[in-house]
């Protein structure tokens, strides 16, 4: 039996919320768009807004304005929300997916 594509699977949870997935946007790059963030994670520009006005309240990032764009800063330092979590940081998050996309870019560049 094949393995099912992610689009024929009939379940539609996953492991990471919008919010987790927003947050590892904004760790890959702390200058990106809200409307960039929402192409990749296929929810709307709007939804971003809500979801980085949030995090934003809840002290998981800030943001400053560099000319016209904002740039975020991500304090890893932060707990996660949910009781049995609160005393991991979100940055041992933020490490396992940023650290796999830098080995998984390293294992692509051109000579390797």
């Amino acid at each position: 039996m094949a393995a099912k594509s992610i689009d024929e699977r009939s379940s539609s949870w996953t492991f990471l919320t919008h919010h987790a997935r927003v947050l590892l946007e904004i760790a890959r790059n702390p200058q990106t768009r809200l409307r960039d963030i929402a192409a990749v994670i296929g929810i709307t520009e709007r939804a971003v807004q809500g979801i980085v006005s949030d995090l934003h309240q809840e002290g998981y990032l800030s943001r400053s304005k560099i000319g016209r764009r904002n740039r975020y800063t991500i304090n890893p330092d932060r707990g996660f929300r949910y009781p049995t979590e609160s005393n991991v940081p979100i940055g041992v998050l933020l490490d396992i997916f940023t650290r796999h996309q830098r080995a998984r870019d390293t294992d692509q560049t051109p000579g390797s």
